[in-house]
């Protein structure tokens, strides 16, 4: 039976959240009070507890975990039970982690209920990409150092066209970019040797940072050609965002001052060739 899209779901609401890194206190104030007035919860299992507990003690949650490697909550069954919360006359709010409309497939959800005749409202977070490498006391771009960034996963979808990693490497060289790979934990090893044989150099800075943003916190500063030994050595999982790119000398700068005893306020990042 197809959808009536002139329906009129009153009282209901639906928004699609992006409940940030991790650090409750990265929140939107948008986000904050979209959770803090939803009726019902659907939550990401990358949302921490801490951003969870601002939702009112009457809400529903529901829990609809999806990750790389994991028994997951099919995509067809999260989107039927948003529908259904709008029909009941719920305020829905899907929490989603980072930003709703990279890489959580935010996209697919709006396209769905929009074809059902429903709104959504979108209030974006921040991603772990932004949170990661700024908690090490580094930028994403710098004039001298990257004109650019690309946020890319490292998981193609199955069955779609593999990601060009050769001509990534060679329009990041080109251009000056920074690469942050989503996702890339299981295809380290293949997403480094692409790169290089792309024409990235094998010393080429990277940072793995593991649950940005949070108490549990952990990274490697290492190279591409080490990349993938790193992660086995430091036991590096996911989730984790793999930051590739000159600015990625700025942490070791960041970190020797953030250590020595300074008087006057430290200056900004210093950054050295290879």
């Amino acid at each position: 039976m197809p959808y009536d899209l002139s329906t009129s779901y009153t009282g209901s609401s639906c928004k699609l959240v992006g409940a940030g890194p991790g650090d409750p206190e990265l929140l939107t104030l948008k986000a904050l009070k979209a959770i803090q007035r939803a009726t019902v919860l659907l939550v990401d299992d990358l949302v921490s507890p801490e951003v969870v507990a601002h939702a009112s003690p009457k809400a529903r949650i529901v829990y609809v975990g999806k990750r790389g490697g994991c028994q997951s909550t099919p995509q067809a069954f999260i989107e039927k039970l948003m529908l259904m919360a709008v029909q009941q006359g719920e305020q829905v709010v899907r929490l989603k982690g980072g930003d709703p409309f990279i890489f959580g497939r935010g996209g697919e959800e709006v396209e769905h209920l929009r074809a059902c005749g429903v709104e959504v409202q979108i209030i974006n977070g921040i991603t772990a990409g932004l949170a990661g490498l700024s908690s090490l006391g580094a930028p994403l771009t710098h004039r001298d150092h990257a004109q650019g960034v690309i946020f890319i996963t490292g998981h193609a979808k199955p069955g779609g066209a593999p990601t060009d990693w050769l001509q990534l490497a060679a329009t990041a060289h080109a251009a000056r970019l920074t690469l942050v790979v989503y996702m890339g934990v299981a295809a380290a090893a293949h997403i480094a040797d692409a790169l290089q044989q792309g024409g990235l150099a094998g010393s080429t800075p990277v940072a793995i940072i593991q649950n940005a943003s949070q108490p549990q916190q952990r990274h490697a500063i290492t190279t591409l050609q080490h990349m993938a030994s790193t992660m086995q050595t430091q036991q590096l999982s996911s989730p984790s965002v793999l930051v590739i790119g000159d600015v990625v000398r700025g942490v070791a700068h960041y970190q020797a001052q953030q250590q020595a005893v300074c008087i006057h306020p430290a200056p900004s990042p210093v950054f050295q060739a290879a």
